[in-house]
Formats: C-alpha cells, sequence, structure tokens
C-alpha cells in the first residue's frame, strides 16, 4: 500500500473559456473532460493534461464565475509547478510567455532544479521546472532529507542580479510548442504554505508514508524552512513541498480565484484507497466515504494546515466516457445528472475549444 505520487490539483478558476484559452492555446495542455462540478452541478469542473489525462499531469479547474481574487497564505498552496527536461526548453518557454504578454521571473537556479514563474489569468502561481540535476547534489542518495541544508548563498535572492537574470532569454520567437518543451510530463511539484514543517512531517511521512526527500529553507526567504516529500526518492511528479511560516505574521489562505481548491494523490485501486481510508481514520482524521466521480474514485481528508487532501484512483480513466480522440470536445454528465441536463447547460455558458496546432510528442510520465 502506497501512495504513487500527484494525481491532480484542482484550482478556482472565475472564467472558464480564460482558463480554456490559456491552458490549451498558451500551455499546449490538452482539455481532456468537460463537465461539471459533481457536488455543485451548475458549475464547470474542466480537466487538463496530456493526451490522455494520465494521473500525474493533471489540473483542473471548479468554475465559479466572476468569483473575486483569492491570495495565498496559510492552509493554502503557494504554487504547482509543471515539468521539462532541460534549460533549453525553460528558456523556449520564457520567450513564448513574454511574447504571449506573460510576466516572468527567472530562470532561477534552485540547485537542484532550474525554474521559472509566471501567473495564469486567474493569478495562481505557476512555475515550469526542470527535471534535474536532482536532489542528490548536495547529499547522497542514501541519506536523503535526513539533515537540514542551507541553500547555496550565490543562488539566494539577496545575491541574485535581477537585471542580469531578466536577459536570460532563447533568441527567437516560438510560436509553436517544440517537442523539447511539451509540458506533458505532467507535474513536477506543489508548494503549500504551513505553520510546522514537522507538523506536516508526521502526517506525510507518518500517516501517507512519503519519504522525505529534502530539508532545506526557501531561496528567497532563508527563515522560512523548506521541506520536500515524494515517492521513489522524490520522482518529478510525487513530490510536494511546505514552506513554514510563522502563524502570528502570516494571514490564513483567502480562497477565491487563482487559489487551490484540494490536492489529489494517486492510489492504485479500490481496495488501497479503502485501506487508505481505514489507515486515515485509526490515525484519528476525518475521512469521507468513497465518492465516485465517474474516472476515479476518492476519498478526502485534510492536512494539519487544513488543506483538503485526496486520494484518487488511477481509474477508471477519462476515456470511460468517450473514445480518447474525442476527450474534451463536449459536455458529459455522470449518469445521475444526465436527466438534468437541459436545466445544467442553461447555466452554462458553451465553450470555444481551440483547434490546436502545436507540435507536441507524447512523453507522459503516468503512473
Amino acid at each position: 500500500m502506497s501512495i504513487l505520487g500527484l494525481h491532480h490539483i484542482t484550482i478556482v478558476s472565475a472564467d472558464a473559456q480564460r482558463t480554456v484559452d490559456f491552458y490549451t492555446g498558451v500551455l499546449g495542455l490538452r482539455l481532456v473532460k468537460q463537465t461539471v462540478n459533481f457536488d455543485d452541478p451548475g458549475s464547470y469542473h474542466l480537466y487538463f493534461g496530456d493526451q490522455h489525462g494520465s494521473a500525474g499531469t493533471i489540473i483542473t479547474f471548479f468554475e465559479w464565475p466572476r468569483a473575486p481574487r483569492g491570495a495565498t497564505g496559510l492552509g493554502g498552496t503557494h504554487h504547482l509547478a509543471l515539468s521539462v527536461t532541460n534549460e533549453q526548453a525553460l528558456l523556449k518557454w520564457k520567450r513564448r510567455l513574454l511574447d504571449a504578454k506573460v510576466r516572468v521571473n527567472g530562470p532561477y537556479d534552485r540547485n537542484y532544479f532550474k525554474s521559472l514563474y509566471f501567473r495564469d489569468p486567474d493569478g495562481t502561481i505557476l512555475e515550469i521546472a526542470t527535471k534535474g540535476p536532482g536532489w542528490t547534489v548536495d547529499e547522497p542518495l542514501e541519506s536523503l532529507g535526513q539533515t537540514a541544508l542551507m541553500p547555496p548563498k550565490e543562488l539566494m535572492s539577496s545575491n541574485r542580479n535581477e537585471c542580469d537574470i531578466a536577459t536570460i532569454n532563447w533568441p527567437e520567437p516560438v510560436p509553436e510548442i517544440t517537442a523539447d518543451m511539451s509540458l506533458h510530463e505532467g507535474l513536477h511539484h506543489i508548494s503549500a504554505i504551513g505553520a510546522s514543517v514537522e507538523r506536516s512531517h508526521e502526517f506525510y511521512a507518518g500517516i501517507l508514508g512519503l519519504q522525505r526527500v529534502k530539508m532545506t529553507y526557501n531561496f528567497d526567504d532563508p527563515t522560512s524552512a523548506h521541506w520536500y516529500w515524494g515517492s521513489e526518492n522524490g520522482k518529478p511528479g510525487t513530490v510536494m513541498t511546505y514552506f513554514e511560516r510563522d502563524p502570528a505574521h502570516t494571514r490564513p489562505v483567502r480562497m477565491g480565484a487563482g487559489q487551490t481548491h484540494h490536492i489529489a494523490f494517486a492510489v492504485a485501486n479500490d481496495d488501497e484507497q479503502l485501506a487508505w481510508r481505514e489507515r486515515l481514520l485509526s490515525f484519528g482524521k476525518r475521512v469521507s466515504p468513497v465518492q465516485d466521480r465517474t474516472y476515479f474514485k476518492s476519498i478526502y481528508t485534510n492536512d494539519p494546515d487544513g488543506h483538503i487532501i485526496e486520494l484518487a484512483t488511477l481509474g477508471p480513466g477519462f476515456a470511460v466516457d468517450e473514445p480518447v480522440e474525442q476527450l474534451g470536445k463536449t459536455l458529459k454528465l455522470p449518469p445521475w445528472l444526465e436527466t438534468q441536463r437541459s436545466l445544467i447547460e442553461e447555466h452554462l455558458t458553451p465553450l470555444v475549444i481551440p483547434c490546436s496546432k502545436l507540435a507536441v510528442v507524447e512523453q507522459s510520465h503516468a503512473f
């Protein structure tokens, strides 16, 4: 019984069409499912990912029309990171985003990877991170996460020359997403904000069984501890990180557009999910009954800071109600909502799905 890695992250969007335009048209992800929030069927639930919607590649959105913008804080997510292979792809992304009038910070050397930061139209902080060089640059594989390590001084924000960094860019326009830029590798990591990394460790390592792969400090605020947990020695796509912030001086998350609703981890099947439910209950955690989400089954709990944590099965997958080649093109409803289709459609603004001409190669890290 093990957590396989990240399954998906679900974020609040104020405008479904704007979200579709950005994540498909700018970032080149595929809209793999157009459905509704099963708990609030008058609003969209959109899923983006690789060509199949593989676990670990999925970013989903609840549309809350005209919702005010939220703000990061305790109990919320700080950012999510998507994977690319190397720094060349990173620089191509910088050029493509800047040419699309998206403000970009970086590339920054985070010692274990290099990355860019930008925001989507709702203000969600997004990162694109390289896969390497990896966690073993400053400690051996057999002792990952056992020693607190300070970031190299030259990589801290106080020693960076932002003017020089701003000039680092790809020399030519990037009108199409090339194969090396493909974000179909999926999630690299998710970073959240908590009041105590020790308390977070008790949950993620002690209960969920994830491996702590790094104890370091926030490169932009070295007074803040930054710990990483993951599976398979912190393989990209499995990693959850926490910034520790003093609750006396940090506001709670303000839910709204651009903020994370929940984070989902992948489990193999229904039987393992039930075993996980029993384990969570044995630790005194509040856990939901199993919820049938059509494309996977889910249970929900909370981490010590209040983040909603979901454990979702790998299957049956997004092709259960439409062929792979048709994924995301039409509104799909679960059987128990089909009788309400006309009423539901009256509350939804029809989406225009862009025709993609992007040159991407399928390179999913599906579990």
